[in-house]
């Protein structure tokens, strides 16, 4: 007997979808905080009054200078505060490779595929916009990458009742690129490098591992040694957060006998709140603070660099990321699920144009020593991500009534045992314990006819009565 055609973009299974409920929860958190952080910065940096002290604390100077850290806490929140969130990143990379859905190389093809056609068109559209208009091509990686935070606080803000097929898939679709973005990082923004730092960072990392291996437990151990991993990375010349990545895949995400949860599931629970909660949102507070008035929003649309980028995050996100997934479903001969419409896939791509974070900071590297381009770029990244929540936002509205439907059919549990009903079609406990519901439902409806027949009985009866003393 054949097997039954694969579908994109199913239902999950249980614990795939409570691991996903938990970890939306925490960056959608976070992306209300970054969308606070961002606007607070545009206030900072955009009110007269206020515009010299953003200034002078982006770019005040600290650190020890003997072991090349003194940096401004601008450079602090992106290197140093950035490799929280990429270990974060990490962790999440590692999971999904050992026990989510990049584990099976069928269901990894769809979020894989359809992440680096995200990323090809939006650098694509990027170039030919600089190569037509006589513009630097530096920036070709700035709309390249997706901002989950910002994307999920989106999706909270306008209320949308999104399945979570569809959160999944942007959730999976967003770490595999900030794999490629981290790739992007390292392989293209990285000049000179330092080869005796490099290889004191290899050493650490390889501590790291052997200490992790062999069982080693305590803060007091790992957080002095990735401070000093993380230094030396940095002084390498390679992008410090890559010291971040590094660590967190080599973290254990898989569960042993007799755990609960992996190690690397409970490190990225304790560490994801600092990195939601407190790095990112520092680091949208000392990066977003760019002018947004009349006259610089309207050159975000004369420049080629600036173009490229806002025209790569709405229109090179979307196309690529939807044609990326449509052309995996028609080569592997899978059918979209039967709940869902192309028009769903298409939203969920046009918001994965949110590029906020990792396109300010690729921004920053692209076109490091050129202030001026620096700020245009990073307005063209905040106008790019605007412009994508917007259409996202309209598009998602549209369906938003079919999502609620999908969504309580989902959460539905009328035999009350703490498991949406979706999961136990297949238990047969489960269709006795609906039985005995619905013969206890049937009971009191049988004692209620019972109760409303008597009671009309005795009306008829007594009105018959009144009738004949009438006639008497």
């Amino acid at each position: 007997m054949s097997a039954p055609p694969r579908k994109v973009l199913g239902r999950l299974s249980l614990p795939e979808r409570t691991f996903v409920a938990d970890a939306l929860r925490t960056e959608t958190v976070g992306g209300v905080l970054l969308l606070i952080a961002a606007v607070a910065a545009l206030v900072w940096a955009n009110v007269p009054a206020l515009h010299s002290s953003y200034e002078s604390v982006s770019h005040y100077h600290l650190g020890p200078a003997a072991l090349g850290l003194d940096l401004s806490v601008e450079h602090w929140a992106a290197d140093g505060l950035l490799a929280i969130f990429f270990f974060v990143a990490g962790i999440e990379l590692k999971r999904e490779l050992v026990a989510g859905d990049l584990k099976d190389p069928k269901a990894a093809a769809l979020p894989v595929v359809a992440a680096l056609c995200g990323m090809a068109v939006p650098a694509l559209v990027y170039t030919l916009t600089n190569l037509t208009g006589g513009g630097s091509l530096a920036g070709w990686a700035v709309p390249t990458a997706t901002d989950i935070a910002f994307a999920l606080a989106v999706l909270a803000v306008i209320g949308t009742w999104l399945p979570s097929a569809l959160r999944a898939f942007l959730l999976t679709l967003a770490v595999v690129d900030d794999l490629f973005a981290i790739l992007i990082i390292a392989v293209f923004f990285t000049a000179d490098i330092d080869f005796a730092a490099l290889g004191g960072a290899a050493a650490g990392l390889v501590v790291f591992w052997f200490l992790l291996r062999k069982g080693v437990r305590g803060w007091y151990v790992y957080v002095p040694l990735a401070l000093v991993i993380w230094a030396l990375m940095y002084n390498s010349g390679v992008h410090a957060t890559i010291a971040g990545v590094a660590m967190g895949l080599m973290l254990r995400c898989s569960t042993r006998e007799g755990e609960k949860h992996s190690p690397g599931e409970h490190i990225e629970h304790l560490v994801r709140p600092l990195s939601a909660g407190l790095a990112v949102p520092l680091f949208a507070l000392f990066s977003a603070g760019v002018s947004v008035s009349g006259g610089a929003l309207g050159d975000v649309f004369r420049q080629p660099e600036t173009l490229g980028v806002v025209l790569g995050l709405v229109l090179g996100k979307a196309l690529g990321i939807f044609g990326g997934t449509w052309l995996t479903a028609r080569f592997t001969r899978a059918s979209l699920s039967d709940d869902l419409a192309w028009a769903d896939v298409f939203a969920v791509a046009t918001l994965a144009g949110i590029g906020f974070t990792v396109s300010l900071l690729i921004g920053e590297l692209a076109f490091d020593g050129d202030a001026t381009l620096t700020d245009e770029v990073k307005a063209a990244v905040l106008l790019g991500s605007l412009i994508a929540a917007t259409v996202a936002t309209v598009l998602l509205k549209l369906r938003n009534a079919e999502y609620r439907r999908l969504y309580e059919a989902e959460e539905r549990d009328e035999d009350q045992s703490g498991i949406p009903d979706v999961y136990e079609e297949d238990d047969p406990a489960y269709h006795l314990r609906m039985a005995a519901i619905h013969e206890r439902k049937a009971a009191e409806h049988r004692r209620i006819a019972e109760l409303k027949t008597a009671e009309r009985l005795a009306e008829v009866a007594g009105g018959a009565g009144e009738e004949d003393d009438r006639r008497a």
